[in-house]
């Protein structure tokens, strides 16, 4: 498993921006000088002396953007939160793109001044959008420091060498007003995709090993034992001798707590997950499109969805169409960076991997709906270009983004910027999904990190989808829908018998409380008990609002063109994450607004009125997911070397919502696991039907 990296968080400044409830760093308006004024918030927290290695290369590449803020900011906040609430009379009347520019968009003036500053200053200036949210550039080190009036030096964080200001950056006052500058620090490479699946980078071949249920409860420990056609050996990791058990004949796996346990699923198809879900083959996102941001682009991705979506994933009704060019594009936003980039995290077939599953999961759940994959050059700062051009030119309803930042430690100029482009994605009626994460509460169940939310999804004017561990029955009925939180323990032998270790975390659906935004207008009264005000007195936005399957022990089946040691071949395989919450819950809603007639937009408001319409049986709106039964688990059997059983066989058990250390909990109604639910029975209906 890629586990993501986790941030400390420093004490942050807060200050309310107009009734969207955003607390985010104090806003840069001190003077440096007479003639210069400071953009307070641009020095990372991990950008200190104790982390300094040195001072940046003057000769070294950077390459930025810098961001101004709306005109009549407070306007903008306003217009996107009547447009998405039920009850305003401004309810749905969204704006287009060119209105939106008429309104809020920077003056060219403005534009051009920072344009003409930036190549007296003597870097290349590259690109400017519609909207002109910001003007990119790119220049030298040495020019960036004179520039900015900082020196950038390199610092050590979490195993990397990266770059930021040591000090405050500052422009001339002259300029208009900078709500950011994305690209001197090297904040962008912390991010990463939500996904899990194999314990192992997807793109570099992985196969699930058997016994695997095709449903759950199918296959059993004590049904089905462990053969030795599976694989030759089970390894014993920490154990008491160096011995290991050889498999002469089948074994039978020791209980659990007590009792046997049910293998892990083979992954469930799109057929199974609609079933769960409660669509029928009505509801497909016809007339709809969904945008899909990644980074790079899986040279593979058309054959391989249309490799999966053959006769074996068709089910009796042949739903889902091959694609072509008429429900899928790929897009790169222009002015995106595309020299190599300095950065130690690039990591492009992890990437593909996360494509396929992206789009496999929202053609699973949405088969009629079109799709548009915008691509970032990197996985880097291009993220936020990518968003801005989905928005600025409304390429789609629905946008589901699967990765993020693990916390919220991020200079001013990341978070402002992209709440920015929120905003206008709201007012125009575009809905943003982000996956929560998949690091539980980023403590790591050991309490050697602060809990926190990770961010973007902790924005406001986000939809954060968590995730669940699914159990669908033979039927395709949902069984039951838990909170995903995973301990696991491992098989050890003492050279006689067979034994499990004690569990230890391993990983689960991010949330908890945000420490830089207050709470929103939605969250208020439905989020209560206390979360709100875990790191504050005053109430602040808790994450996540809905949830989706997510846990990848009962994780979707994809497909994928993968390396193995024999040549690049396709082959099928489980995988689970935040990841796959996001698309589904974005598939699952552009089947709500086919049935609805029209765009819904940003949806938590909508989803937070309806949330009274939640069961633990799923027959509302929403199904409310409940606390486990203690012991709730699987086992899992994996191939050692990760494709075949030439190493032999790894066994364990994986719990599930086992939230043991953890600062986030599955509760009845709202909780900071899976928010007010996942969809229910009649969630299609009931969004559809919803009175304004």
């Amino acid at each position: 498993m890629r586990t993501p990296p986790r941030v400390m968080v420093a004490a942050l400044a807060t200050v309310t921006v107009a009734g969207v409830g955003l607390a985010a760093l104090a806003p840069g308006s001190a003077f440096a000088a007479s003639s210069r004024k400071t953009l307070a918030g641009s020095v990372p927290t991990w950008a200190n002396a104790k982390a300094f290695k040195g001072a940046a290369p003057a000769s070294g590449y950077v390459g930025f953007r810098v961001y101004l803020g709306w005109r009549n900011a407070a306007a903008a906040e306003a217009l996107a939160r009547q447009v998405s609430t039920p009850g305003s009379s401004s309810y749905h009347h969204f704006v287009t793109p060119a209105q939106f520019r008429h309104q809020f968009a920077p003056t060219q003036a403005d534009v051009t001044a920072v344009q003409q500053w930036l190549r007296k200053s003597g870097f290349a200036v590259d690109y400017t959008p519609t909207n002109n949210h910001y003007v990119a550039a790119e220049g030298t080190v040495a020019q960036a420091n004179a520039a900015f009036a900082t020196t950038l030096g390199r610092y050590a964080y979490r195993g990397m060498t990266l770059f930021a200001p040591e000090r405050t950056l500052s422009v001339p006052a002259s300029l208009p007003a900078i709500s950011g500058v994305i690209g001197l620090d090297d904040s962008a490479q912390l991010v990463h995709y939500d996904h899990n699946g194999p314990d192992a980078t997807p793109s570099a071949g992985f196969r699930n090993a058997t016994p695997l249920s095709s449903y759950w409860g199918e296959k059993t420990t004590d049904t089905t034992p462990v053969s030795p056609a599976d694989g030759p050996y089970v390894l014993a990791p920490n154990t008491t001798t160096s011995t290991t058990d050889h498999l002469a004949t089948p074994v039978t796996l020791p209980d659990y707590a007590g009792s046997p346990r049910p293998y892990a699923t083979r992954g469930y198809t799109p057929t199974q997950l609609r079933s769960a879900y409660s669509l029928t083959d009505g509801q497909t996102g016809a007339g709809q499109t969904v945008a899909v941001i990644d980074a790079y682009a899986s040279p593979t991705i058309v054959n391989d969805v249309n490799t999966y979506y053959d006769a074996a994933h068709q089910g009796s009704s042949g739903l889902f169409p091959q694609l072509n060019s008429t429900n899928f594009r790929q897009v790169v936003a222009p002015g995106t960076f595309r020299h190599p980039e300095k950065g130690q995290r690039q990591d492009p077939q992890g990437w593909y991997g996360e494509e396929t599953l992206d789009i496999e999961a929202v053609h699973g759940m949405a088969p009629q709906a079109k799709i548009v994959f915008v691509g970032a050059a990197n996985n880097f700062q291009d993220l936020d270009a990518s968003l801005n051009h989905v928005v600025d030119f409304k390429l789609a309803d629905i946008v589901t983004n699967s990765y993020g930042w693990s916390g919220e430690a991020l200079p001013r100029g990341f978070v402002k910027p992209l709440h920015d482009t929120l905003t206008q994605a709201a007012a125009e009626g575009i809905g943003v999904y982000f996956s929560s994460g998949d690091d539980s509460d980023e403590t790591g169940a050991d309490g050697t990190t602060p809990p926190q939310a990770d961010y973007p999804a902790s924005d406001p004017l986000v939809t954060a989808v968590g995730g669940t561990s699914l159990a669908v029955g033979a039927d395709g009925s949902r069984l039951w829908e838990k909170g995903w939180a995973t301990r696991k323990a491992k098989l050890q032998t003492d050279g006689t018998t067979l034994s499990w270790t004690t569990p230890a975390y391993l990983y689960g659906a991010g949330g908890g409380t945000s420490r830089i935004f207050t709470q929103p207008w939605y969250q208020s009264p439905s989020v209560t008990g206390g979360l709100e005000l875990n790191h504050s007195s005053r109430p602040r936005r808790v994450v996540p609002d809905v949830a989706a399957i997510g846990d990848p022990n009962t994780g979707m089946l994809i497909g994928q063109t993968q390396q193995f040691p024999t040549g690049a071949a396709y082959g099928e395989f489980r995988i689970g994450g935040t990841s796959l919450a996001s698309p589904i819950m974005a598939g699952l809603m552009a089947d709500a607004q086919q049935a609805r007639g029209h765009e819904i937009g940003f949806a938590n408001p909508l989803f937070y009125g309806l949330a009274g319409q939640s069961s633990a049986g799923g027959a509302g709106a929403f199904y409310d997911v409940t606390p486990a039964a203690a012991g709730l688990s699987v086992v899992r059997i994996d191939y050692a070397n990760g494709v075949d059983a030439t190493n032999g066989l790894l066994a364990s058990v994986r719990t599930i919502d086992d939230e043991t250390g953890l600062t986030i909990h599955v509760r009845n109604g709202y909780d900071d696991i899976t928010g007010i639910g996942t969809p229910g029975a009649t969630f299609i209906t009931s969004v559809a039907n919803a009175t304004p």
